[in-house]
């Protein structure tokens, strides 16, 4: 018995090292190609940084696109919690006509496949003055999060006893107050699942900024990549595009590293009840 143990132990940790290699190898090759080549070291063997150098002096700044897309995804972070917190919380906690409808309206949205309404959209955001904008771009990835975001937090709210509102009712609270005291604290691995995931779809999504925004200067950090050519006929540079998807996948790991515990109990703890 004990032999089948180990051997199950065994095959466990060899599945597991085998999967751990085949996901960082390619971060590991691509972190290896941007410090070298002829191209990073100046023409001479060894490692160099001449490709982070060509990143950073490209267009506006590597700075300039960084900031752009920090800004589009705390944007986008805030507005997906505050819009999928105040609806998961009312469509869980409150009775009234046309709430299930509602709710699976927005799920319907989950349905639709986003880059057949960017045009509706673009049109919509010229009339309210929000085109080329950085917030617009905001709204319109806040709107992509709301199904999934909704979501979670409906169902995290119900996994929630109700006994904790009723008690915080008695000793005089307000809804508002209940929600702010009793639930919300509650709820925190299922809001860290919501900004988790809002964070990592806003900081890489390349479409819609390639739609919605003109000016170069505007650019987050995926689009100005994507534009980033040089030499003749549009030859490709490489050694920089793998400086900058580094430069791109580093916050994505911090964040996701320090958040892991939050994340993996949103899904564990009751937030994906029903």
């Amino acid at each position: 018995m004990r032999l089948v143990i180990r051997i199950r132990h065994a095959a466990h940790l060899t599945t597991g090292l085998a999967l751990a290699i085949l996901f960082v190898f390619p971060l590991v090759w691509t972190a290896w190609s941007s410090v070298t080549g002829p191209r990073a070291t100046g023409g001479s063997g060894g490692v160099g940084g001449e490709n982070y150098q060509r990143l950073f002096d490209y267009g506006a700044g590597l700075g300039t696109y960084l900031v752009n897309s920090a800004a589009v995804a705390v944007m986008t972070v805030a507005g997906t919690l505050f819009v999928s917190v105040s609806a998961g919380y009312a469509l869980a906690r409150f009775r009234f006509p046309g709430r299930t409808v509602l709710f699976l309206a927005t799920l319907a949205i989950m349905m639709v496949p986003y880059p057949t309404i960017l045009i509706p959209l673009y049109v919509l955001l010229g009339s309210l003055g929000l085109q080329n904008s950085l917030p617009g771009l905001a709204i319109v990835l806040v709107m992509f999060q709301l199904p999934f975001a909704l979501f979670m937090m409906r169902n995290s709210f119900e996994a929630v006893p109700r006994e904790l509102d009723e008690a915080a009712l008695v000793d005089g609270c307000g809804p508002l107050r209940v929600l702010w005291s009793v639930l919300l604290p509650a709820v925190v691995p299922g809001m860290v699942t919501v900004g988790l995931f809002a964070f990592l779809a806003s900081w890489n999504e390349f479409i819609a900024p390639l739609i919605f925004l003109s000016d170069g200067d505007k650019f987050t950090l995926p689009t100005a990549l994507a534009a980033m050519r040089s030499g003749n006929f549009g030859a490709i540079d490489y050694g920089a595009l793998q400086a900058g998807i580094v430069v791109s996948a580093i916050p994505c790991m911090i964040l996701f590293m320090l958040l892991q515990r939050h994340y993996v109990r949103g899904f564990s703890s009751g937030a994906l009840k029903g």
